[in-house]
């Protein structure tokens, strides 16, 4: 089988493997300000059909399955909700900006689907602070029952001055240094393994620093598992990276370059991040996870594209 890209409803695109959606992608979001609109991916699915993703969950309304999200960008939020302020705690601001599709440059599919997106990142006053070039491909591995995503972002500084990005931790919270590409899991996930080359635990793996970690849930009715490895780039910044995971309450995980230390881009300055992953069904312990973290370097759906 061969993939398929279906855009025929508006504002998204899905990404198909003969029959089966894997995922998709709303690059038109009709979220209200608040939660800092902006293009994600959901439902992720499995080549199974099991749903591995999370739109819109009740506790932070702003989690959109597997988005990339930054909380602390200079004085504004992409990320939705709240800002968390260094002596003063989380404060909702009119302070939400947005990710504004402009074009899609390029459409494709076969054997590996391709997105490629230019979106401006503008501020909830109307000032356009970001330009970004974004990849998404994707990629079915069948005889290992996955398949692997590959995400890229380029952002160039077009705000005019200099734009320091950072995180809720970088204002003094601690654990709490989220911004990336952040993935919600399903609620059933709940509780689920968190896997890293160094083991298998829960949450103390917040904050921990490698270059992949893993996540297995199971699912409710049929009760089946799931798994999925995100890879750190090796070319991103500060890799490798810090991780942001929690199992309890909830299932969620996100490389966050920012975590700890804020990164300042000066006007006209481009940062380039790239993550992977796999998606797979089943569980998978620590040598499963560490083969597919090989897997999807070695079959990359970017391959050495830039």
């Amino acid at each position: 089988m061969v993939m398929r890209l279906d855009s025929s409803e508006a504002g998204a695109v899905r990404v198909l493997w003969g029959d089966r959606e894997l995922f998709r992608y709303v690059y038109l979001p009709a979220d209200p300000q608040l939660e800092s609109p902006r293009p994600y991916l959901h439902p992720v699915w499995t080549l199974d059909g099991d749903l591995v993703s999370l739109y819109r969950p009740h506790d932070h309304v702003w989690h959109k399955g597997i988005a990339w999200s930054l909380p602390n960008v200079g004085a504004a939020n992409f990320w939705g909700g709240p800002t968390y302020l260094r002596g003063q705690g989380y404060r909702q601001l009119p302070n939400n900006g947005r990710m504004r599709h402009d074009r899609f440059v390029l459409l494709k599919a076969g054997a590996t689907a391709y997105l490629e997106e230019e979106l401006t990142w503008v501020t909830e006053p109307g000032e356009a602070w970001f330009w970004e070039r974004r990849r998404i491909a994707a990629l079915v591995v069948p005889e290992r029952g996955a398949w692997l995503l590959a995400f890229e972002t380029t952002m160039r500084n077009v705000s005019g001055a200099a734009v320091t990005i950072g995180s809720p931790t970088t204002e003094g919270r601690r654990d709490a240094g989220y911004g990336g590409l952040f993935w919600r899991g399903p609620r059933s996930f709940s509780g689920g393994r968190v896997v890293t080359p160094n083991g298998e635990g829960g949450d103390e793996y917040m904050g921990w620093r490698g270059p992949w970690m893993g996540f297995v849930g199971r699912h409710d009715g049929h009760g089946r598992s799931s798994t999925l490895v995100f890879r750190d780039h090796p070319t991103n910044l500060g890799h490798p990276t810090r991780w942001f995971v929690r199992s309890q309450p909830y299932a969620c995980l996100c490389p966050a370059p920012f975590f700890s230390r804020e990164h300042r881009l000066a006007d006209g300055e481009a940062l380039s991040l790239r993550y992977q992953v796999a998606i797979v069904d089943g569980e998978a312990g620590v040598v499963g996870c560490r083969a597919l973290a090989d897997l999807v370097e070695a079959r990359d759906p970017l391959g050495v594209r830039r």
